[in-house]
C-alpha cells in the first residue's frame, strides 16, 4: 500500500516520503494468533494530520520505548472497515467509519490502517469521509477540554485562544450553543472567520489588551507561553484554564489548570457527527490534497487556517 512514512525526527514534515508498504495481514488479524484483541482494518478514504505529531515520543517509538521507524504518522481518520480481527464486536465489513488510532501504532496518512474498534464511531453516510476526518480530532479535543476538563455550564464566559483555528472553531462554536460568552482570540485577519465561527467578541492579539477582557470562567489554550501566563490571571475565583500544550507554565490564583491529551470516545464523536448533521456545527477545512501530494500539502509555503485533510481515496 501507499504511505507517508517518517524516519527522522529532526527532518519535521519537511522528512516525510511517500512510500510503498506492507497491507494489513488480514487472515492474520482474524486468526487467534493475530494482533490485539478488538482491532480492525479500516480502508483510509480521508486523514488528517496534526502539526506537532512529529514532536510527539509516541510517533518515533511504541509503548515499550522501543524505535518503531519508519512510522506512518495521522491519527484522524474517516473510512471504511474492510476486515475484522478476532474477537472484534461492534463493527461489521463494509461500515462507515470514523475516529482516532493509537498514538503509538502506524496512523492514518495510508491506504489501510489497524485501529482498535473501540476507537471508531460510526460514520453516517450523509456526513461525507472528509468532514469526518475533519471533526475527528477537533470535534473531541474542543468537546473534551470544554465539557470533560471545563466543566462549562450555560451563562459562563469562555475565552478561547486561536478562536479561528481548526481546534479554536470547534470550541467556539461549541461553547456558544451551550450557552456560554464567547471571546476569541487571534490575528487581526482572523477576526471575521472567529466572529462567523460564533465567537461573540474578538480581540487582536497583536494589537489589543488581553487584560482589557476582565475576568472569565474558562480558558482554552491552544498556545501556551507567554499567553497562557497572561490568562490565567484572568480566570475567576473556581474557574478553569484548560490546555492542550503540555504541563501548563501558569495557573490560576483560585481554580485548576488542567493539561489533556485527547482520547477516542465513540459516543462523542456520535454527539458531535450529529451537530454537523444539523446544521449546529461547521467544520474548518483549510486545504484538501491527494495523497500523492500529501508531502507538499503538509509543508505549505503559506499559513493555511483550518485543517488540512488528504484525500486517499476519491
Amino acid at each position: 500500500m501507499k504511505a507517508i512514512v517518517v524516519t527522522d525526527p529532526a527532518a519535521g514534515t519537511a522528512g516525510m516520503k511517500l512510500a510503498e508498504r506492507p497491507d494489513p495481514d488480514a487472515a492474520r488479524l482474524a486468526s487467534l494468533s493475530g494482533a490485539s484483541y478488538g482491532d480492525v482494518i479500516v480502508e483510509v478514504h480521508a486523514s488528517g494530520f496534526t502539526g506537532n505529531e512529529l514532536e510527539w515520543p509516541s510517533t518515533w517509538t511504541d509503548r515499550l520505548g522501543r524505535d518503531r521507524t519508519p512510522s506512518i504518522p495521522g491519527h484522524e481518520l474517516a473510512g471504511v472497515v474492510s476486515a475484522l480481527g478476532y474477537g472484534t464486536t461492534g463493527l461489521s465489513v463494509g461500515q462507515r467509519v470514523f475516529g482516532l488510532t493509537d498514538w503509538t501504532r502506524d496512523g492514518t496518512l495510508a491506504e489501510y490502517v489497524v485501529v482498535e474498534a473501540r476507537n471508531l464511531a460510526p460514520l453516517p453516510g450523509d456526513v461525507d469521509f472528509t468532514v469526518g476526518a475533519g471533526i475527528a480530532m477537533t470535534g473531541l479535543t474542543a468537546w473534551q477540554g470544554l465539557f470533560e476538563h471545563g466543566r462549562l455550564r450555560a451563562g459562563q464566559s469562555v475565552l478561547v485562544h486561536g478562536a479561528a483555528g481548526a481546534v479554536g472553531s470547534m470550541v467556539t462554536q461549541l461553547a456558544r450553543e451551550a450557552g456560554a460568552y464567547v471571546i476569541g482570540t487571534g490575528r487581526a485577519a482572523h477576526r471575521q472567520t472567529a466572529l462567523d465561527f460564533g465567537a461573540h467578541r474578538f480581540i487582536d492579539l497583536e494589537n489589543d489588551a488581553l487584560e482589557d477582557i476582565g475576568g472569565v470562567d474558562l480558558v482554552f489554550d491552544v498556545l501556551g507561553g507567554d499567553i497562557q501566563k497572561r490568562s490565567a490571571r484572568l480566570v475567576r475565583a473556581g474557574g478553569t484554564l484548560v490546555t492542550v500544550t503540555g504541563p501548563p507554565e501558569a495557573r490560576p490564583a483560585d481554580g485548576l489548570a488542567v493539561d489533556f491529551v485527547v482520547v477516542s470516545v465513540p459516543d462523542q464523536l456520535g454527539e458531535i457527527a450529529q451537530r454537523v448533521r444539523d446544521g449546529r456545527l461547521r467544520t474548518n477545512i483549510g486545504n484538501i490534497a491527494t495523497l500523492d501530494d500529501a508531502v507538499a500539502a503538509l509543508n505549505p509555503s503559506e499559513r493555511v487556517m483550518g485543517k488540512t485533510i488528504i484525500h486517499v481515496r476519491p
